[in-house]
């Protein structure tokens, strides 16, 4: 009885162990250029059903499939561009972490430019109108008004 419980015990404390390594995918390459390629590309890539993960860090089936898909064509001798073109037109835009440059993205890509050189404008445009009310000639009302606060000082 006690080797039953202590055969559970053990199977139960390895139990984790046992889960993580069914994730695992073991891919071959041919060389380690392609297996670069393959990270590189399961980086990139972003798995539509989870939140901003890369294929190759999800767990997701999807994200399984997805990398399989890789594997497969990058064995066929297929190019970066034209895994990248397939993966798009079947899951969208969404899946590249970095949108390419289009008309329907340029709003996307020069927004933050435009924001900024904005921004810059503004902060000009601010100083300068400072300088320049900073700058500008004490009126004659202006000159009496002070003359006057200055007499008045010396006289108390």
């Amino acid at each position: 009885m006690a080797r039953v419980i202590r055969g559970l015990l053990a199977a139960l404390l390895l139990l984790p162990l046992f889960a993580q390594a069914g994730g695992i995918e073991v891919r071959q390459f041919d060389d380690p250029v392609t297996e670069q390629r393959y990270q590189d590309l399961t980086a990139s890539l972003r798995c539509p059903k989870c939140e901003n993960q890369a294929i190759g860090d999800s767990d997701s089936p999807i994200a399984g499939d997805m990398r399989d898909r890789v594997y497969v064509q990058l064995q066929d001798g297929r190019s970066d561009k034209e895994i990248l073109d397939f993966m798009v037109s079947r899951f969208g835009d969404y899946v590249l972490y970095n949108p390419r440059l289009e008309g329907r993205t340029l709003l996307l890509w020069g927004l933050p430019a435009a924001l900024v050189l904005l921004g810059a404008l503004v902060v000009v445009l601010m100083v300068r109108a400072r300088r320049r009310s900073s700058a500008r000639a004490l009126s004659a009302e202006e000159r009496d008004r002070l003359d006057a606060l200055i007499n008045r000082e010396r006289t108390e």
